[in-house]
């Protein structure tokens, strides 16, 4: 089970994932000691291995950065549902071997807090807090091939062999 945090806002930019002054480094634990810090500065000890971000339309808009995805690893978050992504951000998580799950009815149907079990395979997330179930379009084989295989590099590396 992992926990839900929710931010019912559209437009969530990169530099509200990792803001800018802390772009000096790529070290994922680093970077995840600032995750969110701009919208929620308690993100970083309310978050668990495992839990899962909800949001609105076009999360991860703004600049083109890596830092957001592995700021978001780093902080271990399993994934983030929002309604819609950026498409630079949506490819970058998954480049970066981050499964993302786009499901515009989501964040309606998912409070603060509640407790979720997805099922990749299937595209389902169950609610158990709530006691429903909401279905996604799960991730084309060759965009897991990447994940699976811990981004694209690493998968780059794999075809080459």
């Amino acid at each position: 089970m992992s926990k839900a945090h929710v931010y019912k806002r559209d437009h969530i930019n990169t530099d509200e994932i990792i803001p800018a002054r802390y772009l000096n480094t790529d070290d994922e634990a680093e970077l995840a000691k600032h995750c969110m810090e701009d919208i929620d500065a308690e993100f970083v000890n309310k978050v668990a291995e495992g839990d899962i971000i909800v949001a609105g339309d076009d999360f991860g808009c703004g600049s083109s950065r890596e830092h957001a995805v592995w700021a978001l690893r780093g902080a271990r978050v399993q994934t983030v549902i929002a309604n819609s992504f950026a498409r630079i951000f949506y490819r970058n998580a998954i480049d970066n071997g981050f499964y993302l799950i786009e499901s515009p009815q989501a964040a309606e149907k998912i409070n603060n807090g509640d407790e979720l079990e997805i099922d990749y395979k299937t595209g389902r997330i169950k609610n158990l807090t709530a006691g429903i179930d909401i279905d996604f379009k799960p991730l084309p084989e060759f965009a897991l091939e990447i994940i699976r295989a811990g981004g694209l590099l690493e998968h780059i590396k794999t075809k080459k062999r």
